[in-house]
């Protein structure tokens, strides 16, 4: 019997590889195809893991804004003396006090027991004094707590002026004094009280608020 062309390509022998494989049991087999996509297993892994990663990690906090200053003093002085000078080299304020500590987070200075001497430019000096003080940076501006006092002292031709209160508001650069406290206003033998108070040496303006009173000295005659 005749052996047609296709009848001899079903026949002829298989590849060794083929051979070799069909040899080897299933589950050698199994691991051998296993192998062969290692490299793709491993590859889909490390993108499952990169992922998993991603979605368990915490979310990066967001930017915190710097915690504001606490109102702490940053340094203190006991039985101290802080004088100020102008850009000319002139004494402007001389503050004493028991001691002082300085807020840095308004830039004030609390003292105790303060005794204030200014110096304005006409050369008028201006006193103050109270239990307990509040003053800005510079001492140019004071806030005079508990048995205040501010004096303008004497010059030619002008006696000296006397402001009492349980509060005083003194402004040295600007020479005006306030307050919302009942106040006390004393110049030569004139005696002047008020619930409230608006000086303003500059302008040579008093305004006296609320119930007023005025006590004025006898003049002896000639």
């Amino acid at each position: 019997m005749t052996d047609t062309l296709d009848d001899l390509a079903v026949l002829a022998p298989a590849p060794a590889t083929d051979r070799r494989r069909l040899r080897l049991p299933w589950h050698l087999r199994l691991l051998e195809a296993a192998t062969a996509y290692l490299p793709v297993l491993l590859m889909g892994a490390l993108a499952l893991s990169t992922w998993w990663l991603v979605n368990v990690s915490p979310a990066p906090e967001a930017a915190r804004a710097p915690a504001p200053p606490r109102h702490e003093p940053d340094y203190t002085m006991q039985r101290f003396t802080v004088q100020r000078f102008a850009a000319d080299g002139r004494l402007r304020v001389q503050i004493e006090g028991a001691e002082m500590r300085h807020y840095p987070d308004t830039d004030t200075l609390e003292i105790d027991s303060p005794r204030i001497r200014a110096f304005a430019l006409d050369g008028q000096i201006t006193n103050a004094s109270a239990i307990r003080a509040l003053t800005n940076g510079d001492g140019s501006e004071v806030q005079l707590f508990g048995s205040a006092q501010v004096v303008r002292e004497a010059t030619r031709g002008q006696e000296a002026l006397e402001f009492r209160s349980e509060f005083l508001h003194a402004f040295l650069a600007t020479e005006r004094v306030r307050s919302h406290l009942p106040v006390q206003v004393r110049q030569g033998g004139a005696e002047l009280r008020a619930d409230g108070l608006e000086y303003d040496n500059l302008a040579r303006i008093v305004e006296l608020k609320g119930r007023q009173r005025a006590t004025f000295a006898a003049r002896a005659r000639p």
